[in-house]
Order: structure tokens, then sequence, then C-alpha cells
């Protein structure tokens, strides 16, 4: 299954690519101007690279620590690997027409998608380790782990499903929104250091008076 969602990303990155281009033969004025108007598809690409790269990253995490995979595992797997693959489309849609309310919205609609699906794999995940029987000491790690994925992806899907609606009203406004999971993760990023700083602090507390 790792084997198959790595060639799934590989092929959907390599595939945001194929869109950017400039044709041959060209002056030097119509080869400035198709430089220019080739800025936005390479914009596009640099976004969704990162998009799925961070899907990648978050996706062998969540594997990585699963036991072995049940029907709702590999249901949900499939699926965000279905919605990965079709990203470039929605990428195309998005470099050749920003200002269309349509294209924002679909672009859109795919990343939270993707994410809410994520945050849905963490949880079966855990409810398959749970069916399995309690988990040993060692599996505290990755749980946690798990449960920031979930919280970030989950975030995500919040923010890029709220801009669906936004893009009809205004598809730029709708792009800026985007950018509120930079404050959004900073805060949630702060707030998750102060947690762990604070069970570091309380974890040699408990064991002083065995001491």
């Amino acid at each position: 299954m790792e084997a198959l969602s790595d060639g799934v990303f590989a092929i959907a990155m390599t595939l945001l690519v194929l869109d950017i281009s400039v044709p041959a033969g060209l002056d030097s004025a119509d080869f400035h101007k198709e430089l220019s108007d080739v800025l936005p598809n390479i914009a596009a690409y640099a976004l969704s690279f990162t998009v799925i790269a961070q899907f990648w990253r978050d996706h062998r995490s969540i594997l990585g620590a699963a036991p072995a995979p049940d029907g709702a595992v590999l249901g949900l797997t499939l699926l965000g690997l279905a919605l990965v693959a079709l990203l470039p489309f929605p990428t195309s849609l998005l470099a050749e027409y920003t200002d269309q309310a349509v294209a924002v919205a679909v672009y859109s609609g795919t990343v939270a998608a993707i994410n809410a699906v994520h945050t849905a794999l963490v949880a079966a995940v855990r409810r398959s380790e749970t069916a399995r029987g309690p988990a040993g000491p060692a599996d505290g790690g990755p749980r946690v782990r798990r449960q920031r994925l979930a919280v970030d992806s989950g975030v995500t899907a919040v923010v890029f499903g709220a801009a669906v609606p936004l893009a009809f009203v205004s598809p730029a406004a709708a792009m800026w929104s985007w950018l509120t999971l930079v404050p959004l993760n900073f805060v949630i990023g702060r707030r998750r250091r102060r947690t762990q700083q604070k069970a570091t602090h309380r974890e040699p507390a408990e064991r002083s008076p065995e001491a």
C-alpha cells in the first residue's frame, strides 16, 4: 500500500509540470509575452507541489504507524490517492482561470477533501488499533504524531472548505483566505509546544517523591 501511494504521489507531482511550456520559434516580443503568461502556471505548480509533498509526508506518517490495514483504512487510503491524482486538473484550472469562481472553488474543494480524508484516515487507524487491543507504551510517540496530523489536516480542511463558497463572492478573497493557515498553524504550534513543555516539567515533579 505504501508503494502504491508513493507511485501515485510521484505521478501526480510529475503531471503538475506538464502544463508549463513555452512554444518554440517565437521572436523576442512573443517570447517575453509567453514567458509572462506562463508565470501563473509556475505559481500554481509550486503551490500544488507543496500541497502534495505535505500530503505525502503526512500519509507516510499515518500508514507507517498503522497496524495491518482493515477495510476502512484501505478504502480511505484509495480515496485519498484518487483525490491526489485528481489535483493536477484543478491546478491547471487555477493557473489558467484565476479570476473564475468555479476554478478557485474546485481547487479549494479538492484540497479540503484530501485533508478531510486524511483526518478520517487517522480516526480509522485509531479505531483499528483499539479493535486489536491495548497498545504498548512505545505507541505513545506515533499516537501523538497522528493526533497532530489530524488537527493540522482538520484545520486545513476547514480553511479550504470555507473558501469554496467565498470563491463565488470573490475569487481573490478566497485565495487570500488560504493564507490564514499561516497564523493558525503558528498559534496551534505554539500551544502544542507549551503543552509539551508543561508535560515535560510535570514528569520530574511526579517522580521526585519516589526518589
